[in-house]
């Protein structure tokens, strides 16, 4: 056999990269996680009401009692998200799980005590199952080829349901089994969720852990162009959506009482929260096919108009309904559309990093627009209209950043400088 013989046999011979069995089903395992961890991420929104009520708080201290387990969410993903490339998501998954259990039991003992300061150290331990987000993006994209990332965290982004499922569940649930009841079962299902990861979760076969410090990684990622556009992109849509799951049970009580009680304001909250899911996976699909780009103009100029419209104030009805659906499925429309920006445009090896920061960018995206409501709420008119015309303001900035930006080809994620082509 001649040498080139050897050498074509030798090229035939080498292995590819392993297969990806069994990938929808593991990125729906990971949803179903972070489901769970957002459900009691957002834990005490839903009965913001009731604490209001027996502990006597004005409008300041329901503010910073809705935005501390946001806060805390937003800036942990940077460390978890890291985190993950070097553990992997099936340790994180289980991490993050278990360690927010105790927060929902404190959570409980706040409630049942009546604390106001206890309740914000448990919102602040809360803010931990927020972080679970900076763990599905890096798990989900190393299961799908470059070309179909956009729909494996469209999927994934589907847990967001979570929070449909505390603003629906958590104050029915207080009603009828009683408050500490409630989150015994919430602390319950946390536990078995961890379980069940553990035990049926498990990482691509194409993923390797990172070996670089937490430190140097972060900043490395920080150091990329893209890790800043898609932060304050992701900070208006991820961000919008976060303060709305939070504060809209507190808007709607507050702006149509004699229309919306807590339990009609969870179905409201739950409804958007459901809107926003649906059509995440929908932008992250089209994302794939047309470019990220142009999804995320569209969606940017959603929540623009709708914005406005919801500024004006309309009376409690079919339009005030279908305004604020709109505008979550055009929340969920950009949610997809940027991370399916980050796949194509970070070096593979700083996905996870790049992530977590970005995710965080969209949490503290969350964090400051209850706090502003807040602050700007007008007693006299019964009007939160100033901050709702802040965030016209803000996304109309954000939808001229987003037209001067290159788009991404999809499919195209770039290798890091001297290694071989990674799957994430």
């Amino acid at each position: 056999m001649s040498e080139s013989s050897k050498q074509a046999g030798a090229v035939a011979e080498a292995p590819g990269p392993p297969p990806l069995k069994g990938q929808l089903g593991q990125v729906l395992l990971a949803t179903f996680a972070s489901a769970i961890g957002f459900w009691a991420w957002m834990l005490i929104a839903p009965l913001q009401k009731t604490y209001a009520t027996e502990m006597g708080l004005d409008e300041g201290q329901i503010s910073l009692m809705l935005a501390t387990p946001v806060l805390v969410g937003a800036l942990g993903r940077i460390v978890t998200g890291a985190m993950t490339d070097r553990f992997g998501g099936r340790k994180m998954f289980t991490i993050v799980l278990l360690g927010s259990v105790p927060a929902v039991l404190l959570v409980a003992l706040a409630g049942e005590i009546k604390s106001f300061p206890l309740l914000l150290v448990a919102g602040f331990y809360l803010g931990v199952a927020g972080t679970i987000f900076a763990v599905g993006v890096p798990f989900s994209s190393a299961w799908y080829e470059a070309k179909r990332r956009g729909f494996a965290t469209g999927v994934f982004g589907m847990g967001m349901i979570g929070t449909a499922i505390s603003a629906f569940l958590t104050p029915r649930l207080a009603e009828s089994i009683g408050y500490l009841p409630t989150h015994l079962l919430v602390a319950g299902i946390m536990a078995v969720a961890a379980i069940v990861v553990w035990l049926f979760l498990r990482d691509s076969p194409r993923w390797e852990p990172s070996r670089q410090p937490l430190v140097p990684k972060v900043v490395g990622a920080l150091k990329l162009p893209i890790t800043w556009e898609m932060a304050f992109l992701y900070g208006i849509v991820f961000g919008g959506f976060v303060a709305f799951s939070t504060f809209l049970p507190k808007y709607l009580t507050t702006i149509y009482p004699d229309e919306v009680d807590p339990v009609g304001a969870g179905t409201r909250t739950a409804l958007f929260a459901a809107a926003a899911v649906i059509a995440r996976p929908i932008g992250g699909t089209l994302a794939d096919h047309v470019g990220p780009k142009v999804i995320s103009l569209i969606s940017l100029a959603g929540i623009v108009s709708l914005a406005y419209i919801v500024g004006q104030q309309p009376p409690e009805g079919i339009l005030t309904g279908v305004t604020f659906i709109l505008m979550a499925a055009a929340m969920g429309l950009g949610m997809g559309a940027v991370f399916a920006w980050v796949g194509p445009s970070t070096p593979p090896d700083k996905v996870g990093a790049v992530t977590g920061v970005v995710a965080a960018a969209g949490g503290l995206g969350g964090y400051f627009p209850p706090l502003v409501m807040g602050a700007t709420y007008n007693p006299e008119t019964n009007s939160y209209a100033l901050g709702l015309w802040l965030l016209v303001l803000v996304g109309a900035v954000a939808l001229v950043v987003a037209g001067m930006l290159r788009d991404a080809r999809p499919g195209s994620a770039k290798p890091s400088p001297g290694s071989a082509a990674s799957p994430r």
